[in-house]
């Protein structure tokens, strides 16, 4: 995936394995490919590169911890400009990214992209109740039968304190 600055709009419709960047995720149980689909067209001084990355994942639940699929789609919109044209403010304001030398890598802007919107607690459903915190029970197949009575940690020795 790598491009000149010079020329005109260039197309990118590829996939890549991204399994090497989920790999340190634990809730991250298996992916597919990224499926990218750039273009890239060059604008004054600077590259405008536009499009979306699509992914399917199988994730583990953040509260029951079964198994649930998860299908992320990124829009991708960035300007990339020679660092030697690049202007202070720009950078600060994330209006461009300054690149050296002639050619352009996306990789790591593509899958910076997709780190940024993989779900951060992914849930099967949005009613998911959960593991019991006492048996570890799933609570989505029925009650435990554990007392879900909540203390008060610092008033927890006096709840004794009246019982004959």
């Amino acid at each position: 995936m790598q491009e000149t600055l010079r020329g005109k709009t260039h197309t990118f419709d590829t996939e890549l394995d991204v399994s090497s960047l989920v790999d340190g995720r634990p809730d991250v149980i298996r992916s597919s490919p990224l499926k990218v689909r750039l273009e890239a067209r060059a604008e004054s001084k600077a590259v405008q590169v536009d499009g979306g990355l699509d992914i399917d994942l199988e994730m583990s639940c953040s509260r029951c911890l079964k198994p649930t699929a998860a299908h992320v789609a990124v829009p991708f919109h960035e300007q990339f400009k020679p660092a030697s044209s690049v202007t202070t403010a720009e950078v600060e304001e994330d209006e461009v990214i300054p690149v050296d030398g002639e050619w352009l890598n996306l990789q790591p802007y593509v899958e910076q992209a997709l780190l940024l919107e993989l779900p951060f607690a992914p849930l099967c459903s949005e009613d998911c109740k959960g593991l019991c915190a006492k048996c570890g029970s799933d609570l989505n197949e029925g009650e435990c039968g554990c007392s879900r009575e909540v203390i008060d940690p610092r008033l927890a020795g006096l709840k004794d304190f009246f019982k004959s």
